[in-house]
């Protein structure tokens, strides 16, 4: 079984504070990105290869392969998969990706959306993959930085 140390929705992917502060908290050696866009996109991987720590390998990975692929992972690697939205994460769970905790991080406001707290806002989609999720005995955590406390769970489904 594969090694998932966290799971995190960011809408930011791999930056500063993915890199320097959650990988060094969970010990990730592997950072998988899951997302079709970016699996496609070069430049956006560069961008987030400089991001990444040094300490880090970086896989780019379609929701598809990850599925197909995440099972073969080696023992020794501890992989902090992340994901640009809750729909992405649920397809990864449907798919048998076994991700028992998911960390909240950075959903972006944007038309449609509520301000659930500083960093994420949500819509009816994104509510119904978080129930989705916890129906499947996900453990789910609205938290930025580590360091932090994890913000009040309810506030997702008010």
């Amino acid at each position: 079984m594969p090694n998932i140390v966290l799971t995190r929705i960011d809408n930011r992917l791999i930056h500063g504070q993915v890199a320097t502060q959650w990988c060094t908290t969970i010990g990730a050696n592997l950072l998988l990105v899951a997302n079709d866009e970016v699996a496609g996109n070069k430049m956006r991987q560069g961008l987030m290869d400089m991001a990444a720590p040094a300490s880090a390998s970086t896989r780019y990975w379609t929701i598809e392969k990850t599925i197909s692929t995440i099972h073969k992972a080696a023992d020794r690697q501890l992989i902090f998969i992340i994901c640009e939205n809750p729909q992405d994460v649920l397809k990864l769970v449907e798919g048998g990706v076994p991700i028992k905790k998911v960390n909240i991080g950075n959903m972006h406001m944007s038309d449609g959306k509520r301000q659930v707290v500083g960093s994420v806002a949500v819509d009816e989609n994104d509510v119904a993959a978080f129930k989705k999720l916890k129906e499947l005995g996900v453990e789910l955590e609205i938290r930025r930085v580590p360091t932090e406390h994890a913000e009040d769970l309810n506030k997702l489904f008010q």
